[in-house]
Parts: C-alpha cells; sequence; structure tokens
C-alpha cells in the first residue's frame, strides 16, 4: 500500500507538471477522484486504492517504472543532448513521465540491454562499484583469442591508465581472425571491456550487453524496442542489493 498522499504530490510525482502546475490544474476542475471533481490540492488520497482521472482519463498510478531497452548502435546513454539522439529519445511520453534514468551506460556503438528507471536507490546499487553486479557481453574480436587471453583476464588486466581489473570470465565460442567470445564483468569502467582486449593486444569490433545481474536481455526486442520489467524480474533484481 502506498498510503495517504496529498492530490497534488501524487500528480506532480506521475508527471503531470510542477507542484504549481498541479495546483492550477485541481483548482480548475480538471481532476476526480472517485468520478467527483476534488478542487482541493491538499486533499489526501490513496492513489492504489481510489480512482483519479485528469481530464476525464484515468490515471495510472506507478510510483517507479522498470523499462528494459534493447540499445541499438548510433544511440547515446544519456538523459538529453542537443546534437546526438538519445536512449530517451526511444521512449514513449507515458513512461517519459516519470522521469527515468539509465542504469550506468552502453558506449554509442554498444547494443543491448539497458535499463531505465525512476527508482533511484536500486540505481545507485546496481551501479555501485562496491555491490560488484556481474554483467555479461558478446563480443566479435579482432585477432584470434586463445588460452592466454582467458588466463589474463582471470587474473584481471592492466588497463591503459595503469588500473588493474577485477578477474573477469571469458569465454570463446570460436577463435578466428575474427573471434566470438562471451565476457562477464564485474565492474564498469569506463569502455572496460574494449580497453581489456586492448590490453591483450585485440580490438573489440562488436559489442552487446546480453545481462546485468539476473536481468536477461529479452531476446524477442528489436534493437530500439523496450517493455517494462515483470514484477518478478524487479524483485529479482533488488535481490542481488
Amino acid at each position: 500500500m502506498s498510503g495517504f498522499q496529498r492530490l497534488d504530490k501524487v500528480l506532480a510525482n506521475m508527471g503531470y507538471g510542477s507542484r504549481k502546475d498541479v495546483k492550477k490544474m485541481i483548482k480548475s476542475g480538471a481532476v476526480e477522484v472517485e468520478d467527483i471533481v476534488v478542487l482541493d490540492p491538499e486533499m489526501k488520497i490513496d492513489p492504489e486504492v481510489q480512482s483519479v482521472k485528469v481530464n476525464g482519463r484515468k490515471v495510472d498510478y506507478k510510483k517507479y517504472i522498470y523499462l528494459m531497452l534493447n540499445k541499438p548502435k548510433g544511440v547515446i546513454t544519456a538523459t538529453e543532448d542537443r546534437r546526438l539522439r538519445t536512449v530517451l529519445d526511444l521512449i514513449d511520453e507515458e513512461y517519459l513521465r516519470f522521469i527515468p534514468s539509465p542504469v550506468g551506460r552502453l558506449d554509442k556503438d554498444t547494443e543491448g540491454l539497458l535499463l531505465l528507471t525512476n527508482d533511484g536507490m536500486l540505481n545507485h546499487n546496481l551501479t555501485s562499484p562496491r555491490k560488484h553486479v556481474d554483467k555479461e557481453y558478446y563480443a566479435e574480436i579482432l585477432g584470434k583469442v586463445g588460452i592466454k587471453d582467458i588466463e589474463a583476464f582471470n587474473e584481471g588486466v592492466v588497463l591503459d591508465d595503469g588500473y588493474k581489473t577485477m578477474p573477469a570470465e571469458l569465454k570463446i565460442l570460436e577463435a578466428a581472425p575474427v573471434s566470438k567470445v562471451i565476457v562477464k564483468i564485474k565492474e564498469g569502467k569506463f569502455h572496460q571491456v574494449k580497453r581489456m582486449f586492448e590490453a591483450v593486444d585485440k580490438k573489440v569490433i562488436y559489442l552487446k550487453r546480453l545481462s546485468m545481474g539476473n536481468l536477461k536481455l529479452d531476446e524477442g526486442l528489436r534493437p530500439g524496442e523496450y517493455r517494462e520489467l515483470t514484477n518478478q524480474e524487479v524483485e529479482d533484481l533488488k535481490s542481488l542489493i
């Protein structure tokens, strides 16, 4: 149960405008509670129990939203940019009202799983260096990947800035001039997977995130598509922290 809250606070948190704007909207007669027009912005309601309408349309109350996006290439992980398309440009207005933010980041040319939410605590915990939440990637590597690379990743490699990474798992799917691999890391350093392969004299030419913790990319989502997480997926993520 969400408990009783001020009507103006509920609607402002739902993205219907600033608290000032919402107060004006309520006083104009645009808001109904249980099919009765309410003019008092300070009226206490339980939004999970009582029906609320704005301009005749029912408000689907949610405190938090959790979206799984299959991020495509060419889109940056940011909330706004004057020149480049951002991941929020892929999201419909009904979700943008909640002011979601990306959980971590994927490079512009990296595809795959990206979580967006307005649950600040979950976002913080999933990206905290102290939590060591696993991230798994599929990668195509210019150069033949072998056992020495697996051993190097298991020990942690030294990046170009002198930082030694935590041990990482490297699984070879195909060793060839362009190798195919699965990489699992516990950190999220800038360009980490790419820099780890550069440290062993190889180059990532394609990168796709497959999972974060116990959340796996929905294979039914094409690049640029997204969906809400199920209740079970949300609970599973929260169980990590």
